[in-house]
């Protein structure tokens, strides 16, 4: 099935054919997803008494996500992003079946219970920055926002009827029963990617190696103000909003008195509110900036989690859990959507994949913290302190305001080409060092040097290294900016990674630059000289030739 990437951008999600079959294969493997954590959460009721060990089955899932996310993320950029989630989605049908397998033996302790749904979050870890990545290729951009909603809207329909058909499941047949189901559901998104064909676009560059491509990920995204923020905010969001999903076996248990249905149906009521929160996150994104969206989210959760931990009424505990569940989907989704919108397409998947660490891993913090407050103090005490926690990501957005990401044109300039050299070089030929000379006069010298901090991160951002600015003292309007990159192709990369968004700070610069000509571009490679100094009665050294050298960099 090819991709439809060249569709109209009024375009709704649903009509391109490939992201409608692979959302509906999601949300049915949402929904046994959703079947399995129910069984698992509350099969570890009646494996431990410890409330810690309760919350940990949350923790196990979550915690994979920000230990391997980035990994995951690199891949995602560099390998086929269908073969990633093939794999991941066959690992996951392997860990479930084994899982029901164990249960259904009575084999299960609460130590193989968390190291099994650990696995399953491996998997999720793996297929989460290959898919979220793989909606921009399957849509144009100006449906992604749409797109990204419906994905969470769709995870949400199953949060709001998976975890009620779940409770049902675990009461008349068991934990193992749902594990099974969990496992089949697996098999209907592992057909369609195995029929998707997606566009391949030609690389012009090889490769970069995992290692080099976690790095890039990384530098990316902390020379990104924007993508910083959303970090932030996420990761403190994450850890406050973790308590509501991570503590609900023991509202079901202890405030409500219920069973495995009644936690079916706390989740349940959690899950529709989250689809409200779906449904009406494009009005809200028409209407508000991504920081009210935020704003009212956060307070949506702090007043459900303070409600839930003081209510012993079924009816009000459902309402809390509703509200919540609209302002968790709001939230996540407004954050997913700043994400790739402020991420150019060659790092989107480990953009991604650090959104997901730092939210993911306050989620995985807070379940286990939580879970220890629950422990020593109770579920009230515990719920009551994680509102008061997501009532501080309000105020925190008056200093840390999120960006509005639909405004940047992250596609790539395309305006530089590979310059022909005098001397022969390879792609692996290096350290290459650049400078740039410009000729400023002194009354532009304030202006030129607060662009230059602009251009100063947009190179490191891009792959440079060393940065700095120099003035000539012989002659005051000169100055020279220079860097170094590890080798000649990491240089071509450099070039390429510049966008849309970075031609303002390259006008600007022109324009303070004086002179006929534009500013002179000089580009060299290091070379070392000789470690050992010939002695007076050596022979004369024999002519090398600089690009085979064997003390030279490369």
């Amino acid at each position: 099935m090819p991709t439809t990437t060249a569709s109209p951008p009024s375009i709704s999600p649903l009509r391109i054919p490939i992201f409608r079959a692979v959302w509906l294969a999601s949300m049915a493997s949402n929904f046994g997803g959703l079947i399995q954590s129910v069984g698992a959460s509350w099969m570890m009721t009646s494996l431990a008494t410890s409330n810690t060990l309760v919350a940990l089955v949350q923790a196990s899932t979550t915690l994979p996500i920000m230990l391997l996310s980035l990994l995951a993320g690199a891949m995602a950029d560099n390998l086929d992003r269908r073969l990633v989630m093939l794999w991941a989605q066959g690992f996951m049908l392997a860990v479930s079946l084994a899982l029901a397998a164990f249960a259904w033996a009575g084999w299960l302790t609460p130590v193989l219970l968390l190291g099994f749904t650990f696995l399953i979050g491996c998997g999720t870890a793996f297929n989460g920055p290959a898919w979220q990545a793989s909606v921009g290729d399957m849509v144009p951009r100006a449906t992604l926002p749409g797109a990204i909603a419906l994905n969470s809207m769709g995870f949400n329909i199953a949060r709001s009827l998976g975890p009620a058909i779940g409770g049902v499941i675990v009461a008349a047949a068991g934990a193992a029963a749902a594990f099974a189901i969990n496992a089949v559901s697996y098999v209907g998104l592992i057909a369609v990617l195995v029929g998707w064909r997606p566009e391949r676009v030609p690389r012009v560059l090889p490769r970069e190696d995992i290692g080099t491509a976690m790095g890039a990920g990384v530098r990316y995204v902390a020379m990104s103000p924007n993508l910083r923020i959303v970090l932030v905010r996420s990761a403190l969001f994450g850890f406050a909003a973790s308590a509501i999903p991570a503590l609900m076996p023991l509202i079901a248990r202890d405030q409500v008195a219920g069973g495995p249905l009644t936690y079916g149906l706390l989740l349940g009521a959690f899950g529709v509110g989250a689809v409200g929160g779906a449904l009406g996150s494009g009005r809200l994104r028409n209407a508000l900036s991504t920081e009210w969206i935020v704003r009212i989210a956060a307070t949506a959760l702090t007043v459900g989690a303070a409600v839930g931990g003081v209510s012993t009424l079924m009816p009000l505990t459902l309402m809390a859990l509703f509200l919540a569940g609209a302002g968790w989907v709001l939230a996540l989704s407004t954050f997913t959507v700043t994400v790739q919108m402020a991420a150019p397409r060659w790092v989107v998947g480990r953009a991604v994949a650090l959104y997901q660490m730092a939210a993911f891993g306050g989620m995985a913090l807070g379940s286990w913290v939580f879970g220890e407050v629950a422990d020593m103090h109770g579920v009230a005490i515990a719920l009551a302190a994680a509102a008061a926690v997501q009532a501080l990501s309000v105020p925190l957005g008056l200093f840390l305001p999120l960006p509005q990401g639909e405004a940047l044109n992250l596609d790539p300039q395309n305006r530089w080409s590979e310059p022909d050299t005098a001397v022969p070089i390879e792609p692996r030929s290096g350290p290459v060092v650049v400078t740039i000379e410009y000729r400023i006069l002194s009354q532009h010298i304030r202006d030129f040097l607060a662009v230059m901090n602009e251009r100063r991160r947009i190179r490191v951002r891009d792959g440079a290294r060393h940065w700095t600015l120099l003035r000539d003292l012989g002659d005051e309007n000169l100055w020279i900016e220079r860097y170094t990159v590890p080798t000649w192709l990491e240089y071509i990369r450099h070039n390429q990674r510049r966008t849309h968004a970075d031609t303002a700070n390259s006008d600007l610069i022109q324009a303070l630059h004086q002179g006929p000509n534009l500013p002179q571009v000089h580009r060299m490679i290091e070379r070392q000289t000789s470690l050992f100094l010939p002695s007076r009665t050596d022979p004369p050294p024999a002519a090398i030739d600089p690009l085979t050298d064997p003390t030279r960099s490369s």
